[in-house]
């Protein structure tokens, strides 16, 4: 019985120096493969189409009394609300907001002589996915010069605005094609290097971007994504 039981525990501690070693052996692999990392970029880019426009259409007028501005105001909103309705916008696309009036006389430094007292800005938004219609409509400002209503274009501040909102429908396609772009990159890589690409360390999907193309067609808008992912080289 003595020398039954020898055996068998002579078998466990083998086993157990068998194991051992195969530990050792993965321990000695991991650590010398553990730096063995390539980090690289996945880029994905799309050109799409606004789909909503922010148009401002601002009205200015000047004079000495605030009544007969008012009234002026008032009568211009009318006209601009009805020209915008007439032609697709609907009233819920438009909004105008309070006017603002800059009083020279308050002005410390102003030279005010022969010149109108109030200065008045009036801006109606119009929000919309008819971007067509807008740019068509935008265009065709200069028809209110008829009803006495003279539209001022191309103030700083109160650009034209195109967005692009549909983000969510073409994120999960650009985000697959950016990290199939990482991969394949660091494939190149680990093939020019005589080695082969392991599982991943790390990855970070980045930041979605959403610019003009370029200054003259705001209208069409460049999406940008980098990802950036590790990966283990393997000998």
């Amino acid at each position: 019985m003595k020398i039954k039981s020898f055996r068998i525990e002579s078998v466990v501690v083998a086993l157990g120096f068998v194991l051992l070693g195969v530990f050792i052996y993965l321990g000695l692999d991991s650590l010398a493969t553990r730096d063995r990392i390539v980090s690289v970029r996945g880029l994905a880019e799309r050109e799409v189409k606004a789909n909503k426009v922010i148009w401002p259409v601002v009205y200015k007028t000047t004079g000495n009394d605030l009544n007969a501005i008012y009234a002026d105001i008032n009568n211009a909103n009318k006209v601009i609300a009805a020209f915008l309705k007439g032609n697709g916008i609907e009233e819920k696309e438009i909004s105008a907001g309070a006017p603002r009036i800059i009083d020279l006389q308050a002005e410390r430094y102003a030279d005010n002589l022969n010149r109108a007292r109030y200065n008045v800005t009036c801006i109606t938004t119009v929000t919309t996915d008819k971007i067509e219609l807008a740019n068509q409509l935008m265009l065709r400002m200069g028809e209110l010069l008829k009803q006495g209503i003279a539209i001022s274009a191309n103030d700083y501040d109160q650009q034209v605005q195109y967005e692009f909102t549909k983000l969510n429908e073409i994120k999960p396609a650009m985000i697959e094609e950016a990290t199939k772009n990482a991969r394949a990159a660091a494939e190149k890589f680990a093939e020019d290097s005589g080695s082969k690409l392991g599982k991943i360390k790390d990855a970070q999907q980045g930041q979605f971007s959403i610019e003009d193309r370029d200054q003259y067609t705001p209208g069409i808008k460049n999406v940008r994504i980098v990802t950036y992912v590790s990966y283990f080289l393997k000998s």
